[in-house]
């Protein structure tokens, strides 16, 4: 008996809620204790209603719905279904009934609502997350509480006396809730840390580390397997391997990486085509199938990049010294050697176990000032390399069309770096863009990926895919009707379905135009988010049938796991019945605990940044800034700044007229003037308002003639009267239902009457990962 079985039961339309006793005689079943507990389970899950009878159904059989809350500050939430063909249930703040965002709970539809504005209430609470929160503890003469970090919480905590851990008056704490809320009543909660007084440095980005559950030290017995791991390479296995020590390989990465998992190699044959060579660290040697260092691996799923530290997935023994491929090193590899046409075609390929030696460490600025700036010194100093890497270059560029031409979507948004001082608080926002050295490296990963990918599929091998899925139908339409206001449309083939192409056509279409980054915007955030799979699903935003993970796996763990299985493949033994049934569990398994942990760490990578942005702009009210309009809703409009910061000018700032919001125009239109404010339009704006706590930014326009120049905006922010100073990735942003119409999608904010507050907007779906 499975919980499938008793689901397809229910689903039967002929099926009305049974009792535990009566489900066990339809289905046949013996073993009531292990029924029960399955029964249990679906429950707790949501997947499955007891009512007050004791009988036992589906939720949307009953009228009921089963989910996430998703929460949002201003008080209301949406209850996110289990089941994905549903739409988001919407929830007031007073049908919540002491749910909190992230718990797992079951909704009942209210009546008179219907379609996709469907209302609800929370009536149990299943399963619940905020175990722990982090806050600012807030003392005053009668009540100690703490105000949760995470605005979404909306609730302050109340700690009774004795449950302070003495911490002191705006102390950033972690608290252990040891009471829920209830309809009419706060949490409860003791303090189990203090992490130090707000504004401290450092305490602001260990409040995130510890808001998002995150373990920066690794345990005892993981450590220890890293340190008895040896240095020196053993002779027997290094017969067992290709020698390529002396061919000549480079890694490429940025200036601060530490965990150098990839090097690459580049030769010209007579015959014209390119023997291209990807060698990854083989960290699967090291790392073995269910020993300590493997568990926690497995556990944390990847590396995580805070904008003044890493959370690594190995310990730094590993992840920046043994396995990393550091120049002038011995290390072991997998290598990747594929001929390429010269045509982008991969005519040819080997995988293989390997030991190289890294000819010299490169950096991004370093490549790119050879190969743009064709800067003497860098020429001089690598001018054994310099040919290399311009054969890299031309080769790149191959690849790319070769991708462009079959349909494959390039998003190209600037990211942003910001530079700290010894204090940790930032002096710049630098908005990065790809340069030649990262298209180098991109298009030599994605090669490496899908060529491992499609030989592990044509091996019929359990694998972990790397999948990026069409955009589902509500989210094209919703897509559609927003394009539709620029004259432009998504169209489907003749079979109905959207291809990869027709989204590279859009952007194509809108490339140098006013609105072309918040066009490109909304169409990322249409689309599915990449995610892992035991199943080989294709990749949607590269145009490729067959695609996984290979080329990380210092901090990738499901890079790991195809490294692992790669090497079995190798095995003269093979495959047992047994083994593939144990690996192909294994790898549904690792799948979902890897795509869970990848979206942990890119909301708190994401919140830490929007964080450090926020601070900076602090120093900076009352500056001008140059931006463009990014968004247009009924209360305002957003305006995005060079530096990638993005804050809101209310409708109540402009007063010069009476502005009314034209849904079909895009636009705030004045009533007596006729001025418009539309997206894609340049103005100046004043910082008036910052807070850090709701990492919001206030700004007003400035008309032409109140324009003034404020103090300088640091590098990458365009102040007015100051100029700027000047690995792989997947399309793909957080998937769901939609919440928003278009419009709103544009504006990036839903639900809101507007009060003249906004959110530092993430960028969703761009990563750069090699």
């Amino acid at each position: 008996m499975d919980r499938e079985e008793i689901l397809t039961l229910m689903r039967a339309r002929s099926y009305r809620p049974l009792t535990a006793s009566e489900l066990m005689v339809a289905l046949g079943i013996e073993d009531e204790g292990a029924f029960m507990e399955l029964l249990h389970s679906l429950e707790q899950e949501g997947y499955i209603v007891r009512t007050r009878k004791d009988k036992y159904g589906l939720p949307e059989k009953m009228g009921l719905v089963s989910g996430r809350l998703q929460a949002s500050p201003r008080g209301y939430a949406f209850v996110v279904p289990l089941d994905k063909d549903r739409e988001d249930l919407y929830i007031g703040a007073l049908n919540i009934n002491g749910a909190m965002h992230g718990d797992l709970v079951l909704a009942r539809v209210l009546p008179g609502t219907t379609g996709r504005r469907q209302e609800g209430e929370i009536i149990r609470v299943l399963q619940r997350v905020n175990k722990r929160v982090v806050g600012t503890f807030d003392a005053t003469r009668n009540l100690d509480f703490v105000i949760p970090d995470d605005a979404r919480l909306h609730q302050d905590i109340i700690i009774p006396a004795g449950a302070s851990l003495e911490a002191r008056d705006r102390d950033k704490v972690v608290v252990e809730i040891t009471r829920w809320p209830e309809a009419r009543r706060s949490p409860e909660g003791r303090v189990i840390q203090v992490l130090g007084q707000t504004g401290a440095p450092g305490v602001d980005v260990l409040s995130i580390i510890k808001k998002y559950g995150l373990e920066t030290e690794f345990p005892p017995e993981v450590i220890r397997e890293a340190e008895e791991i040896p240095r020196d390479l053993e002779p027997g296995e290094l017969a067992k391997r290709r020698d390529l020590r002396d061919w000549r390989l480079v890694t490429i990465d940025g200036a601060d990486a530490r965990d150098l998992d990839d090097a690459v190699s580049l030769e010209r044959r007579p015959d014209g085509s390119y023997l291209l060579g990807v060698h990854i660290a083989d960290v699967s040697f090291y790392v073995r199938e269910g020993r300590p260092l493997d568990r926690e691996a497995f556990n944390r799923g990847t590396s995580v990049y805070f904008v003044d530290r890493v959370i690594p997935m190995l310990p730094a023994r590993l992840s920046n010294d043994i396995c990393s491929l550091n120049a002038g090193e011995d290390r072991l590899a997998i290598t990747a050697l594929m001929t390429i046409s010269p045509a982008g075609t991969v005519k040819d390929y080997e995988l293989f176990p390997s030991v190289i030696r890294v000819r010299e460490r490169m950096t991004y600025d370093d490549v790119r000032r050879i190969l743009e700036d064709k800067d003497p010194e860098l020429m001089e100093r690598y001018r054994e390399l310099v040919p290399d890497f311009q054969l890299m270059a031309r080769l790149a560029a191959i690849l790319r069309r070769r991708r462009r031409r079959r349909g494959a979507i390039d998003f190209d948004f600037p990211e942003a770096k910001v530079k700290l001082d010894d204090q940790g608080l930032p002096v710049a926002i630098i908005p990065r863009h790809r340069t030649v050295a990262e298209g180098i490296i991109e298009e030599f990963m994605i090669v490496a990926n899908e060529v491992v990918a499609r030989h592990l599929y044509e091996l019929a091998v359990p694998a972990v895919y790397r999948v990026h899925e069409e955009p589902a139908p509500d989210k094209l339409e919703a897509l559609n009707t927003f394009l539709a206001y620029f004259g432009l449309h998504i169209k489907p083939n003749r079979e109905g379905r959207v291809r990869p192409r027709a989204f590279q056509e859009i952007l194509a279409a809108v490339k140098g135009r006013p609105e072309e980054r918040v066009i490109s915007t909304v169409m990322l955030r249409s689309m599915m988010h990449a995610r892992y799979a035991g199943d080989c699903l294709g990749h949607f935003g590269l145009a490729s049938p067959y695609y996984c993970h290979f080329t990380s796996p210092i901090r990738r763990y499901p890079d790991l796991v195809v490294h692992r299985i790669l090497r079995e493949t190798w095995s003269p033994a093979g495959f047992s019945a047994e083994r593939m049934a144990q690996l192909s569990a294994f790898v549904a398994l690792a799948a979902v605990q890897a795509s869970e942990r990848e979206k942990l760490a890119e909301e708190a990578e994401r919140e830490s940044l929007d964080m450090k942005k926020v601070q900076y702009m602090e120093r900076h009210v009352g500056a001008t800034f140059a931006g463009v309009i990014s968004g247009v809703v009924p209360y305002g409009f957003f305006v995005e700044l060079e530096n990638t910061v993005e804050g809101l000018v209310h409708v109540s700032t402009l007063t010069d007229d009476y502005y009314h919001y034209q849904e079909d125009q895009l636009a705030l239109v004045g009533e007596h003037t006729g001025k418009s404010y539309r997206i894609g339009q340049p103005v100046t704006v004043l910082v008036t308002r910052v807070s850090v706590d709701a990492r919001q930014v206030d700004f007003e326009l400035v008309k032409p003639e109140e324009e003034k120049t404020g103090p300088v905006g640091g590098a990458g922010a365009k102040v007015k009267g100051h100029p700027v100073k000047a690995r792989e990735r997947e399309a793909g942003p957080s998937g769901g239902k939609a919440r928003k119409k278009a419009m709103t999608m544009a504006g990036g904010k839903t639900g809101s009457k507007g009060k003249g507050k906004a959110r530092v907007r993430r960028n969703k779906g761009t990563r750069r990962r090699k």
